[in-house]
């Protein structure tokens, strides 16, 4: 495979298991003239494990405007650039767009070199609607979490937080704020030797006495319990009155016809209303 001057590489890199790199990445990175990391004392155990010996050149969130201009210059002299992370997919909560955008106004071609994603990979055994948000690490004050989740909550998509560990109590709290009624997938360390999946409902959810270690990706599921406030008193009356000439079956039909409401949640309220005879 033959690289293009003058260009970057966007190169997606395991997100723990050194073995989930593809060939193309591979091969990409032993061609590139120079590559870009998020921190090269990692970037190096992964080169070193496929025997990549490279120049590297750190670049982070910390460093990219001053770098900016030394690396354009690179790619004047021809050169072949690859930017990869720490782990996953470049730019995606990671640093990178600055750069992109300089390359996309300077004529720079830009290529992505696909790979494993943590996004991804948590979503796929979440069991959770394929339509998804991602929104990448959450505001760490309970203010500004507020604000952020008040917003996002109103979205009836499939959620993907990114959030460490030591504060994950913390979220959990806000979470049964806004998420009550949503089930939810916290994913720890994947593709790592300790990789944990623990799935809930939210508000069942407990909070945890020992701090979990690892990264975390957070999948909050889509809403499909359509919680629509409705006046329940007016409701009770409506099933009452139904249950007195029609089965339970013929009830709950008899509501949803007439209100917006969750299916399940009517026929638990019939049912708990026949139970206890009470119309």
């Amino acid at each position: 495979m033959n690289l293009l001057l003058n260009h970057l590489y966007i190169v997606s890199t395991p997100i723990g298991n050194l073995d989930d790199i593809t060939l193309r990445a591979l091969e990409v990175l032993k061609k590139s003239d120079i590559i870009l990391c998020e921190d090269t004392r990692r970037s190096i155990k992964l080169l070193n494990h496929y025997k990549i010996k490279k120049k590297l050149v750190s670049y982070h969130k910390f460093n990219e405007k001053k770098k900016l201009a030394s690396i354009i210059e690179y790619f004047n002299e021809g050169k072949i650039l690859s930017l990869i992370s720490d782990a996953g997919t470049p730019l995606l909560s990671d640093p990178g767009r600055l750069l992109v955008n300089t390359c996309i106004e300077n004529s720079i071609k830009v290529t992505p070199v696909p790979g494993v994603s943590s996004i991804t990979s948590a979503l796929s055994v979440s069991g959770f609607s394929d339509k998804f948000l991602f929104y990448g690490f959450l505001p760490k004050t309970e203010n500004e979490l507020e604000k952020v989740l008040s917003t996002l909550s109103k979205s009836d998509l499939t959620q993907i937080f990114f959030i460490p560990s030591q504060k994950l109590n913390f979220y959990i709290k806000n979470f049964k704020k806004f998420y009550s009624e949503r089930k939810i997938l916290i994913a720890k360390e994947i593709t790592k030797i300790h990789e944990t999946f623990i799935r809930d409902q939210i508000n069942d959810l407990k909070i945890f006495k020992n701090v979990i270690k690892g990264e975390l990706t957070v999948v909050i599921s889509e809403n499909d319990t359509k919680i629509i406030k409705f006046d329940e008193v007016k409701i009770v009356n409506k099933i009452k009155r139904y249950l007195k000439t029609y089965s339970l079956k013929d009830t709950v039909n008899l509501i949803l016809e007439t209100e917006d409401i969750n299916k399940k949640k009517v026929y638990n309220l019939c049912l708990k209303i026949k139970n206890e005879k009470n119309y």
